[in-house]
């Protein structure tokens, strides 16, 4: 046996006139469409209170009255957002054709002479109703479509979000890095955006970017990369390269997401002075992805064991931020970053590398990084 869809709810007609012969006289034209639920009101003022904290669907609205007119009260009506639609019908005994044009400039679906005929009330109402009511039924499709607009974008964020995080680890087999460290790195990128006062949705696009920073690393050739010697000059100068690497992967993307990851990955390790690389970019010249990932990167660096070294102690790590907010980092990063101290330790605390054991294969990446002071 079939479920029995509940009847739909009557639509509201709101009836406004001072004569209350007039009420009970719409409420009889109309019963014979069975679609209204009436709500009448002697003065425009009472209507347009209840109007103002009520859903409505037609007004049929005398236009002398007490107070506030007819097209005084259509007026005021079509000035609130929630009722700038609703279909509205203008009664009057005027024969004045400018009451007529004015009730209409001002926002009147229709208008009718007094005395009223029933069956042309009736069918006009009808009519409204219909506007009404397709009126409605565009507003749910519309969000409808929005709300399957929205499941798809964000089915495609997470895809994207998911080939970024695949392709950052990716690299990270190359290296000694670990998936918790582009994890932290990310975590720790948004508490800095965060405290800088950026937007949510900029926040959240930085945290999405930031595991790439180091994804040109495929790009490096083995033997440099895994080489168990120290780096020449030129070797480490190879090292270098990842970060222009990165970007030429990363870069031409209409993607905001993807564009941001090329910033981050090109400009990560540069300095604030000048002093870093691929292009000695001083200060603002710097994009602010990529300072905020060069505190977050290095702190995350320090506080890691890796093959070469023991995991700094953090007050030790926050030193070195201290001192070196201004040169190698961007102060207003440092101090934002700074003030999340007690966040920091519970992302420390929970996403803790598996203990990394020296291996021969990673010896020159591990002196290349200290190299680099991270």
């Amino acid at each position: 046996m079939s479920e029995r869809l509940p009847e739909p709810e009557p639509a509201v007609l709101v009836v406004v006139d001072d004569d209350p012969l007039v009420h009970e006289l719409v409420r009889h034209i109309v019963a014979e469409l069975n679609a209204f639920r009436i709500e009448a009101f002697n003065d425009a003022e009472a209507a347009l209170a209840w109007l103002g904290t009520h859903d409505a669907d037609v007004v049929i609205t005398d236009y002398q009255m007490p107070g506030l007119s007819g097209t005084e009260l259509i007026a005021a009506v079509r000035g609130e957002p929630h009722l700038a639609n609703i279909p509205i019908m203008m009664i009057t005994a005027s024969e004045d054709r400018a009451v007529r044009v004015a009730a209409l400039t001002t926002g009147a679906n229709d208008v009718l002479s007094k005395p009223i005929e029933p069956a042309e009330v009736r069918a006009r109402t009808s009519n409204m109703l219909a506007i009404r009511r397709g009126q409605r039924l565009m507003a749910q499709r519309s969000s409808w479509l929005e709300e399957e607009v929205r499941r798809a974008t964000a089915a495609i964020a997470a895809r994207e979000r998911e080939t970024i995080l695949r392709l950052s680890r990716a690299a990270e087999y190359r290296d000694w890095e670990t998936g918790s460290h582009i994890i932290r790195v990310s975590l720790y990128s948004r508490l800095i955006a965060r405290g800088l006062g950026l937007p949510a949705d900029e926040q959240e696009v930085l945290f999405q970017a930031a595991p790439m920073h180091d994804v040109g690393k495929i790009g490096i050739a083995d033997a440099i990369l895994l080489k168990t010697e120290p780096l020449d000059v030129a070797e480490f100068e190879a090292i270098k390269e990842h970060t222009v690497i990165g970007h030429r992967i990363l870069t031409g993307s209409t993607a905001p997401l993807l564009q941001t990851a090329a910033d981050i990955a090109l400009t990560h390790h540069e300095r604030f002075d000048g002093a870093g690389y691929p292009r000695g970019l001083r200060g603002d010249e710097i994009p602010l992805q990529g300072r905020v990932v060069a505190v977050a990167d290095t702190f995350d660096a320090l506080t890691s064991r890796r093959p070469y070294k023991a995991p700094w102690p953090p007050a030790l790590a926050w030193e070195f931020l201290r001192q070196n907010a201004g040169t190698r980092f961007d102060s207003a990063c440092e101090a934002a970053f700074e003030g999340s101290q007690s966040e920091t330790e519970h992302i420390r605390a929970t996403l803790l590398d598996e203990p990394a054991e020296p291996s021969p294969r990673q010896g020159s990446a591990a002196v290349a990084a200290a190299a680099d002071g991270l």
